[in-house]
């Protein structure tokens, strides 16, 4: 019954796949199985997937039963590609066609028993079995590995070969190139470990994915440059992954020098203390990155709490004020109220200036190199790394950058030094110099600034005049120590890693990484919203402040806005050592107004794609 089953099956599948044929008969299945069935087992090749399949589905040659018969009409190679097309179009572009042209590797290398061959889907067991009958090499070492433990306990989620390399669009390692290489050690990892639902079914570390996407390494891959940072193979090994505590691991903490020693040559114990996987929202794994993270998030919420807040009251207050003015004017008053309003005087030397011109192209220089790598996940961070062709270049341009903030601190504390330890430019006593009117220190009279600033705000009293440096302005400048402490400091430790961790232990790479990222976006935030603001962006210096470009202060501005300062040089009888006798000309001013503008809508889009990235999410840390 059952074989009579099987032979009705068969003659419908070959009744449809019949074509016209000019003479003789088509071979039936029945026919080829009273010579056949020596080779062909009826019912193991009814229960294979080509089970609805007649002989001359594959066979097509075989038109003529008779002349088969007589041995004039012999089957040729059975052409798979014309029921597996896709499957052909990838085999035809992999390894395994290119690499095998010698030994004929084809369809029935893998798929031997064509006749009795069952459906795969699912079994990776099976499929391994087959990839190792050849690659013997690395099944010695996959055989140890955890995934293929996983496959002999039948766990489905555990990495086969073709999971890591594909079934039939195998490519070849030997010929890819460097990136294509380095993307090859990683992204299949991804393909399960960023499956946070599987990992934890697998009791497997679930943020593996998320945590190395937050590190160097995991940037520089997203950006689009794997090939210059470590993958996940690099680390774990493409064949032989173990549990960490298994002494044959690469990660075991015997072997982790060795590991890390492959990239950094001089690792130490201590370096490799490194928490490659570190999580800063995990308190109870990681406490230290977590409460630096904590202190360094609180210290970006206040700042920016704070200072954002003072710029919107001031905003509000001084449209409100240049209403007013223009109000006065259109009702006859005058604009200028002051004895020759535009005569100018000298607020900044030429090493000033020169300082601040070092100081916009060294901190735009560090925003346009770093601020890809913070917001790696972003297309526009991508855009920006490609244009300075690569993330080892725009590193070396970010280390320039960082030559150049050494040079202007290196020169600020020069000239601090020489204005409170210099007694002839400045006659007077320490602390007086330390705390007095030219200094950038804070003192008494700042708190009564302030205060006096947000009666004015709030409508509560007039608005005050200054001495020579405003509360907002001490804090831009001390704000430049801190900033050399933290950013400098750990930027430091980042760029000379062996040297660091051969004293330290790594896990201060982690600590610095956090400190470097928040407040780098600290320092960035904060100059281009709040300082240009309160330089630029006020209304009463909309569209752009020149002073700091030429150090040239209009009467008019000078008493209105440091008035006190302006009676102190009155008093002093020292007005007409500031006095400038011969204004900047138009082509200076063409210039640095172009240099300057072009600083600030550098400054002003990056805000806006910082502002897009933490809208739209992503790894920003």
């Amino acid at each position: 019954m059952r074989k009579f089953l099987f032979y009705s099956v068969l003659l419908l599948a070959c009744f449809w796949s019949t074509q016209s044929i000019a003479m003789g008969l088509i071979a039936s299945p029945e026919a080829c199985l009273e010579c056949h069935d020596d080779v062909i087992e009826a019912e193991d090749f009814a229960a294979s997937v080509h089970g609805t399949n007649g002989c001359v589905a594959c066979h097509i040659e075989l038109t003529n039963i008779d002349a088969h018969m007589e041995g004039d009409l012999m089957p040729g190679p059975v052409d798979c590609a014309r029921c597996h097309n896709q499957e052909f179009k990838e085999y035809y572009d992999s390894a395994h066609r290119f690499d095998h042209v010698n030994i004929n590797l084809t369809c029935t290398s893998c798929h031997q028993d064509i006749h009795e061959v069952t459906s795969w889907k699912g079994d990776k067991q099976q499929a391994n079995a087959i990839c190792i009958s050849c690659h013997t090499t690395p099944a010695e070492e996959y055989h140890t590995s955890i995934h293929a433990k996983g496959i002999e306990a039948g766990n489905p989620d555990s990495a086969a070969c073709i999971d890591c390399h594909g079934i039939h669009a195998v490519a070849s390692v030997t010929d890819m190139d460097a990136r294509e290489r380095a993307l090859f050690r990683t992204e299949p990892c991804m393909t399960c470990h960023a499956d946070e639902e599987m990992m934890h079914k697998n009791e497997v570390f679930p943020v593996a994915v998320d945590t190395y996407l937050e590190s160097y390494h995991g940037k520089n891959f997203h950006l689009g440059y794997p090939e210059k940072v470590a993958g996940c193979a690099d680390c774990h090994t493409a064949h032989q992954v173990l549990p960490n505590e298994d002494p044959a691991s690469s990660l075991n903490s015997e072997n982790l020098v060795v590991t890390c020693a492959k990239c950094h040559e001089n690792a130490t114990n201590m370096f490799v203390q490194f928490y490659s996987h570190g999580d800063m929202t995990d308190r109870a794994n990681y406490p230290i990155l977590y409460y630096t993270y904590i202190a360094m998030s609180l210290l970006l919420v206040g700042t920016f709490g704070v200072f954002w807040f003072h710029s919107l009251l001031w905003m509000f207050r001084g449209f409100i004020e240049n209403n007013e003015k223009k109000k006065a004017l259109a009702a006859g008053g005058q604009l200028h109220h002051i004895e020759n309003p535009h005569k100018i005087y000298r607020r900044f030397t030429k090493v000033h200036i020169f300082m601040h011109l070092l100081v916009i192209t060294s901190f735009l220089l560090l925003s346009l190199t770093g601020l890809p790598v913070k917001f790696s996940d972003q297309a526009w961070a991508k855009v920006l790394m490609d244009f300075f062709g690569g993330s080892a270049n725009a590193a070396l341009l970010h280390r320039l950058g960082a030559a150049i903030t050494f040079l202007y601190f290196g020169m600020a504390l020069v000239k601090s030094a020489k204005f409170l330890f210099y007694k002839l430019q400045y006659p007077a006593e320490f602390f007086q110099r330390l705390f007095g009117p030219e200094s950038l220190c804070p003192n008494l009279r700042d708190i009564n600034d302030v205060t006096a600033m947000v009666r004015w705000f709030l409508f509560l009293g007039p608005k005050p005049t200054f001495e020579r440096w405003t509360y907002w302005e001490k804090f831009d400048f001390l704000a430049v120590f801190w900033g050399m402490f933290a950013i400098g400091g750990s930027g430091l430790m980042l760029m000379f890693p062996e040297f660091v961790g051969a004293a330290l232990p790594g896990w201060v790479f982690n600590v610095a990484t956090i400190i470097h990222s928040d407040e780098a976006l600290l320092a960035t935030g904060f100059i281009f919203t709040v300082h240009f603001f309160n330089t630029h962006g006020r209304p009463e210096k909309f569209p752009m402040d020149f002073v700091i470009f030429n150090g040239e202060l209009p009467k008019e501005e000078f008493v209105e806005e440091r008035g006190d300062q302006w009676k102190r040089y009155e008093e002093e009888g020292t007005l007409e050592q500031y006095e400038v006798e011969k204004s900047s000309g138009a082509l200076y001013d063409f210039i640095f107004k172009g240099f300057g503008f072009s600083a600030v809508l550098i400054g002003v889009a990056l805000t806006l794609l910082m502002i897009y990235a933490f809208t739209v999410g992503g790894h920003h840390f």
